[in-house]
């Protein structure tokens, strides 16, 4: 980077841009040294403690606004750190509650991108109910929705669900689960190119098998926002025709949904970043394509 002289401190330093000093300020109040109702230190304390101009802080200042991270904000005294709307879901939510109306805000965008790591499509399924339905209604209307989802292969041993008793040369578990995730890609696929007919979007759905068992399911949605939740292992039975299957499996729909947005500060962008290169490199090299039958 060139360092001309309008971004050199007195004391030879690089100087803070207001984005770096507005990024500073979102990590404070991440970390709860800056909570809802504080008031800021003035512009002149914040301009000394960064080493800047006041216009700097200023735009900084601006920026958080911006963000709906400070209220109260006027010439006469320091802003207050916003309290959260109770819409912003900055508490984790069950992957069932939570996942649909992120999903509905990614398909506001005029160009929906959304990439999914998960051990069945049960969860994205369901939660893309609401975002369909608001197409309909003709509340949003995207022009194009490019979906691209990793599943296990058929082909692997997956280390869930499992018999409590280990695999046979039947396998009535990976059978069930094998006709669950085929079940739910026909219906996704379906749901969604059924919108190409119906309202003239361009619609892309494509699918790839992993060759392992994902331990999180991931959603990335329009390349901004991560969405990730952990499967967690538990012991439990389910009748199947005349059996009863003793296995181990994680029910991924009450798993705690985590979001991590690109505009919330540096750490989130980096989480947004590094999982969409993650998803990104398994979708262009190991996976292989997905066999339904």
């Amino acid at each position: 980077m060139v360092v001309t002289q309008e971004n050199v401190a007195v004391n030879g330093s690089r100087r803070l841009s207001p984005q770096e000093i507005a990024d500073v300020l979102r990590d404070r109040i991440r970390a709860g040294d800056l909570k809802a109702g504080d008031r800021l230190p003035t512009q002149a304390e914040l301009a000394e403690e960064f080493g800047v101009e006041r216009g700097t802080v200023r735009q900084a200042l601006r920026a958080l606004q911006d963000d709906g991270l400070l209220s109260n904000v006027s010439k006469g005294s320091p802003p207050r750190i916003a309290e959260p709307p109770a819409s912003a879901g900055n508490e984790p939510q069950t992957t069932m509650v939570g996942l649909a109306p992120r999903l509905a805000d990614a398909f506001s965008a005029p160009h929906v991108r959304v990439d999914a790591a998960c051990l069945t499509a049960e969860t994205l399924m369901l939660a893309l109910g609401e975002p369909v339905r608001l197409i309909h209604e003709g509340r949003i209307r995207p022009e194009s929705i490019d979906v691209r989802i990793l599943l296990p292969s058929r082909d692997i041993n997956l280390a869930f669900p499992v018999p409590v008793d280990g695999r046979g040369d039947d396998d009535p578990v990976h059978e069930r689960w094998l006709a669950q995730r085929n079940a739910q890609v026909h219906v996704l696929q379906h749901n969604l190119r059924a919108l190409r007919s119906s309202h003239g979007i361009d619609v892309r759905v494509a699918f790839r098998a992993l060759p392992f068992t994902p331990p999180i399911k991931l959603y990335l949605l329009n390349g901004v926002e991560a969405l990730i939740a952990y499967y967690m292992v538990t012991r439990r039975e389910e009748e199947m025709a005349d059996v009863t299957l003793d296995m181990y499996d994680a029910l991924g729909s009450d798993s705690l949904l985590f979001s991590f947005e690109e505009r919330t500060g540096q750490r989130d962008a980096a989480f947004v970043d590094q999982s969409q290169k993650w998803f990104d490199a398994l979708w262009e090299t190991i996976t292989t394509d997905l066999t339904l039958s």
